[in-house]
This record gives structure tokens, sequence and C-alpha cells, in this order.
């Protein structure tokens, strides 16, 4: 049985302008600068500099009764093809002459930029490869096994399955013997380790291109006989099984911690594009007082095109309107339309994000006038949020992808937000000052006798920060510090 009844609802939606704002306010600069080019491209209208007699265009100027008379004939449209919209954009009255320019001469130096091309991590190794004498099959099976290798340097691959994938992708025929003959001279190649199957075979391979001492064979043994009592730091096990004395053992394991357990890392790493932060504002010290100020390169001046402006104007001063006419102005009203609404938007970003900015600078005060990070207050984004009277959601916005300049170092802006923790005279303190106290308790440590969690609990306490070893735990891991035993050095 069917019914029909009323239900009010009230219910909040985001207009598309207000969307494209939230998505404005969280680019940093570099994304922020990309989109501004992209909406200049996208848009004739909008322009960049400045313009002495800014004309303010008025969304509603043109929408009187003529102009309303558009939708009667909405489908009755005439195509595009034949709206000559070059007619309302080009300017006949500069030729093209006199924006071209030849005025160099014989002595001007030509400057252009170097571009490196480096060859890959896998190519050199393949060019390596010319150096050795082998047979078409032979070669055939080195480059295969070269292929094989991963960024890291390393064959992840058992010899059956490298033999098997040779037969049913390359028609290479051959078995595991041949295999393994070829790799030894993979493992020749440069930097040593590389084509290794793990971590234990790789770190052998770089110390038996060693010269042989003392402490290299010590340290080999250690490694292809007791690489687990090495791994798990039981060096009492490791001094009891080959009865050498601690400084033996000592330069043995220094050896090995020389080593590079990702051979191929090096190579490829300085292939990669280097990212470089733009800081989105920057604090300064003057005489005392915090000084801030936005990156200028989120404040670029933008104005209505004069061109367009004129368009309507003479539209509506004509008392004959075509259907062509009127779809080109149509054209001409988004356009406008769109380009005021971006250059308010931009306004309104750049107000938010100072707005925003200022505010957490004035709550962290204490941390940007000197620099000592145990000074920083537990802070959250409803904190902020409620001081500028903005929605969480923004002030995260703001704070997530954004860079400040500060006389200690470049940070980012989420970096100051932290949750709030009770010390011992039930005062609130942020997460970020016990984590600093716990990373110089743990640096300031006897390596050879490091503090476990327990401990450290127990330290962090008497400092007046009550805190469960699970908590410490927890912080650690954050800091990327390794457990106890790990950190133990002799």
């Amino acid at each position: 049985m069917l019914k029909q009844f009323l239900q009010l609802k009230l219910s909040q939606k985001l207009s598309p302008q207000q969307i494209q704002l939230m998505k404005l306010i969280q680019l940093p600069t570099q994304a922020f600068e990309q989109r501004l080019k992209e909406e200049m491209v996208e848009n004739p209208a909008l322009e960049t500099g400045k313009e002495e007699d800014e004309y303010e265009y008025e969304k509603d100027e043109f929408e009187n009764e003529e102009y309303d008379d558009y939708d009667e004939y909405e489908n009755d449209r005439i195509d595009a093809e034949d709206i000559n919209i070059d007619e309302y954009l080009s300017n006949d009255e500069t030729p093209d002459y006199k924006l071209q320019a030849n005025n160099y001469s014989d002595d001007d130096e030509e400057r252009t930029m170097p571009f490196a091309a480096p060859v890959s991590f896998h190519q050199d190794l393949i060019n390596q490869l010319n150096t050795f004498i082998l047979n078409d099959e032979e070669r055939e099976i080195a480059e295969f096994l070269v292929g094989s290798i991963d960024d890291m340097g390393y064959i992840r691959r058992s010899i059956p399955d490298i033999v098997d994938d040779m037969a049913f992708t390359q028609g290479i025929y051959t078995d595991e013997k041949n295999v393994e003959k070829i790799l030894h001279v993979i493992h020749e190649l440069e930097p040593s380790g590389v084509g290794a199957r793990d971590l234990q075979e790789c770190l052998l391979l770089q110390l038996k291109h060693k010269t042989p001492t003392e402490a290299v064979d010590l340290a080999i043994d250690i490694i292809e006989n007791q690489f687990e009592a090495f791994t798990k730091k039981h060096y009492d096990k490791l001094l009891q099984k080959y009865g050498v004395s601690q400084d033996h053992l000592k330069k043995a394991i220094e050896e090995i911690e020389k080593l590079n357990p990702k051979p191929g890392g090096a190579f490829t790493g300085n292939n990669k594009m280097v990212e470089h932060v733009v800081p989105d504002f920057t604090i300064r010290i003057v005489e005392g007082e915090l000084e801030l100020s936005l990156n200028g390169r989120n404040a670029p001046e933008l104005h209505i095109s004069k061109d367009y402006q004129e368009m309507m104007q003479t539209y509506k001063a004509s008392r004959d309107k075509s259907n062509q006419q009127k779809e080109a102005v149509q054209f001409i009203k988004q356009k406008l339309d769109s380009a005021k609404w971006f250059i308010d938007a931009i306004r309104q970003r750049q107000e938010t994000l100072f707005v925003t900015m200022n505010a957490i600078m004035h709550y962290q005060q204490e941390f940007f006038l000197d620099g000592d990070e145990t000074k920083m207050k537990p802070m959250i984004l409803k904190d902020i949020a409620d001081m500028v009277g903005l929605d969480i959601s923004t002030v995260s916005r703001v704070a997530n992808s954004k860079y400040v300049e500060t006389p200690y170092g470049t940070k980012l802006i989420k970096e100051f937000f932290s949750e709030a923790m009770k010390n011992d005279q039930g005062e609130d303190v942020s997460t970020l000052e016990i984590k600093k106290i716990l990373q110089n308790v743990i640096e300031e440590e006897d390596k050879h006798k490091p503090l476990p969690d327990d401990q450290l609990a127990d330290i962090l306490k008497e400092k007046g920060y009550p805190i469960a070893r699970r908590t410490i735990a927890k912080y650690r891991e954050q800091l990327d510090i390794p457990v106890a035993r790990m950190r133990k050095k002799m």
C-alpha cells in the first residue's frame, strides 16, 4: 500500500564554489602556483598584474529582462561552430611583426642549460658485462640475471625459478649449474654486493672484496656462521664462541657496520628528483616580537580582462541581439563570473592562511621565541579553530601540507599539534615535550648497557612524567628508536 507524506529535513550542502575554495586552501605554495597557471589557461577573462582603474564587475549587472529572455530560445541554439568567438577576443590593431624580436648580434653568447643524461643502474651493470669474456648463451643468461636485480641491488628469486622463467619467457634453455656459474660473474660487478639473494650473502660479498685482515677474516666468519647471533647483537655469545678479546670483536663489528646493505640504493638515489620545500609562511623575531608573513607567491595580483568587460558593455548597448550574440555573451558572462569568483577565492585563501598561522604562532609563542621544543604547548585542531572561528576541517587543511620558515629551521605546521598529558603536578604538557625528553635520555644512555623501556619509564617518572612502559614503547617507535638490545654497541 502506497502512502504519501511530507517530511521536513534540515541538511547542509556545500556549493561548488565552497568545495573549490577548500581545495585551494589545502594546496601548498608550489601546487597553488600550478593551479593558478591552469586557471589562467582555462579562463581568458582572468589576467595577472596591476590595473590602475580596476573595473568592479557586478554579477547581476546584465541580468535584466533582455538577458533573461535567453532561456526562451535555449532549445533553439545555434551550433558553436557558427559562433565566431574570435571576433570578441582578437586584437587586430597590433600587427604580428610588432610582436616579434630579431635583434640578436653575432657576439651574443648563447646560454643553454646543460641537461644530465645519467646511465641507469641496470645499464651500468650491462656495460660492465662487456669487460668479461662470455659466449652468446652466457651473455643472454647474464643479461637476464641483471634484469632480475631490483633497485636495491638484490635478486630476490631462487635459481630454479630463474631457470624456468628464462625457458618460458625468453626461450633460453639452460640448467641451474650454468645459472649459478654466471651468477658468480654478476657478483664480480660493482658496486660490491650486487646480485645477492639475501642480506647475509650481500654482506659476505662485500667483505670478500676487502683486503684480508684479522678483523675482516673474523667478520666473514661471523656473517657466514653466526649471522643470527650478530643480528640479535649477542656479543657475549660471539666472544665465547671465538675466544677473542672484546677489542678484536669490536674491530670486526666495525668492519661489518661499514658495509652497504642496499648496494643498488646509492646508485639509484642519484637519479631521483630532489623535492624542494617552499615555505608558505615566514616567522621572524624583530626586537623581541614575532613577525609573521605569508609567502608572496601565495598572493598573486589578478584582475578581470577589460576586453571581456567591454564585450559585455557592447552587447548591453546594442539594440539588435542575434542568437549568435546571445550565445557568445553567455560564454563571456560565464568566464567573467568564474574570474570574479576565483579572485575572491584567492583573497579568502590568503586571509584564511594568515589568520590560522597567526593563531598558531601566538599559541606556541614560547617555542618560536627561543626554539626549545620542550616549551611546545599541547595544541589540537579545535584549539586553533575556536580562536579563529573556523571549522576544524579548515584548520586541518591549512596545517596538513604547509611549511613555515622559522629561525630554527623550516618545519611542517602539523608538527606543532600534539595531545596533552598530565605531569606529576597535574599540569597539561605536550606529548612532543615528553618525546623530546625521552629522546635526550636515550641519547645520553650508556650504549654498552642501553636502557630497557621499564627503566626509561622510571627515569621519566623521576623527571615528573608518570608514563606507563607501553606508552614509552609507543613513543620510542614513533621516534624510530629501536629496542634496547638493538641499541647496544661494543
